[in-house]
C-alpha cells in the first residue's frame, strides 16, 4: 500500500439501487473521493451492502475495505472548518449512512463545514500495520486534508475528527496519539497528524473490563495486538491523554447497552486530569447508534451542541 505522489481526486457515482441487498462495486457515493494511499489506485475500495428497504433512509455498510478512501460533502459556501468524520461498526463493517450521509444536512448545508467520511481500513492481520490500520488510515487522512486544504477552502489550523462508536476509537486515539504509526509516503506526510479538536460520540475507549466493547476488542487481538495489559493499555485512548491532547466533545447515553458510557466518562476523567478541555453530554435515554436520525426529545439536539462547541473551538480571539 505505499508509493509516491498524491493520487487525484476522483468522482465517482453509485448505481445500485437502495432497495438492492446486493453489494455494490467500487465507490459508494456521487461524490468526489480521495484515495488515501498512492498505491491503492487499482485496488478494491471495499464491499457496499444496503440494509435497508426504505429508500428514504438508506442504511448502507462497507466491508473489507483495502483501499482506504475519503467521501467528500463540501457545502456550497465552505466556513473554513473541516471534520474527519470516523463512523462506527464494530470493527466488522463501517456504517455509511446512520453516521456519515445523514450528517450533511446539518454539518455541511446549514453549518457549511466540510466533511471528509473516511471508509478505513479495518484490523487485520493482512495489513502491514494489523490493529493499527485504522489509525493509520486516519493519520494519513488527516495529512491530506491539511496538505490539500487551500483546494477545499479549509484553515489548515480548523481541522477536526469526529467518530461515533468503534470509529470514535479511532478518532480517540487519532487525538491521543501524537506520532504517526506508518512509514511517509510522500510530502503530504510532513503535516501534522494531529486534530485540532475531537468531537467523539457513544465512544469506544477502554480495553479493559468491564468498560471494554466485546465485539471491538476481539478485532483488535485477532489482528495481532497482544492481550496483556500493558498492551490493552496501548490500545486505551484515555490512558494516553495528555497536554498534547485537543480539546474534546464527548456524547453518550446513560442506557447505552452496546458501549457502557463509563467509556466517555472515563475519558472525560483523563481529559480533566490532565487540564485538557472537556465538554461531557451525558443524555439518560437513547440507547446505541443514535446518530443523527434516531435521536429524540432533547437528544435530538446534539449536532447543534456540537456545532455550537466547534464554533467556540475555531473562533478566532
Amino acid at each position: 500500500m505505499r508509493g509516491s505522489g498524491f493520487q487525484a481526486l476522483l468522482c465517482v457515482c453509485m448505481f445500485a439501487s437502495a432497495m438492492s441487498a446486493a453489494a455494490s462495486p467500487a465507490y459508494d457515493d456521487a461524490v468526489p473521493a480521495i484515495v488515501l494511499w498512492p498505491a491503492s489506485s487499482g485496488g478494491p475500495a471495499g464491499r457496499i451492502t444496503e440494509r435497508s428497504r426504505d429508500p428514504e433512509a438508506p442504511d448502507r455498510i462497507i466491508e473489507d475495505v483495502r483501499a482506504p478512501y475519503l467521501a467528500v460533502h463540501r457545502p456550497e459556501r465552505p466556513n473554513g472548518t473541516a471534520l474527519l468524520v470516523t463512523p462506527g461498526g464494530g470493527y466488522a463493517r463501517i456504517v455509511l449512512d446512520k453516521e456519515g450521509t445523514a450528517l450533511v444536512p446539518a454539518f455541511v448545508d446549514a453549518a457549511g463545514i466540510t466533511l471528509f467520511v473516511l471508509r478505513y481500513r479495518l484490523p487485520d492481520r493482512a495489513h502491514a500495520e494489523g490493529a493499527d490500520a485504522p489509525l493509520a488510515d486516519a493519520q494519513r487522512a488527516m495529512r491530506l486534508i491539511r496538505a490539500h486544504a487551500s483546494d477545499y477552502g479549509i484553515d489548515p489550523s480548523r481541522v477536526g475528527v469526529m467518530g461515533f462508536s468503534a470509529g470514535g476509537h479511532v478518532a480517540a486515539r487519532l487525538a491521543t496519539t501524537p506520532d504517526a504509526v506508518y512509514t511517509p509516503v510522500d510530502a503530504a506526510d510532513t503535516q501534522s497528524p494531529r486534530p485540532d479538536f475531537a468531537l467523539l460520540v457513544y465512544p469506544v475507549i477502554s480495553m479493559h473490563a468491564p468498560l471494554a466493547h466485546a465485539g471491538s476488542r476481539a478485532r483488535l487481538l485477532a489482528a495481532g495486538a497482544a492481550s496483556d495489559a500493558s498492551a490493552l493499555d496501548r490500545l486505551s485512548p484515555d490512558r494516553h491523554v495528555d497536554g498534547r491532547t485537543p480539546p474534546l466533545f464527548l456524547l453518550h447515553a446513560q442506557d447505552d447497552d452496546v458501549v457502557p458510557v463509563g467509556n466517555a466518562l472515563a475519558m472525560h476523567a483523563a481529559a480533566v486530569g490532565a487540564g485538557v478541555p472537556a465538554s461531557l453530554h451525558v443524555f439518560p435515554h437513547g440507547g446505541h447508534g443514535f446518530g443523527t436520525r434516531d435521536a429524540t426529545g432533547a437528544l435530538a439536539r446534539w449536532p447543534q451542541l456540537a456545532i455550537d462547541w466547534i464554533q467556540e473551538q475555531v473562533r478566532t480571539p
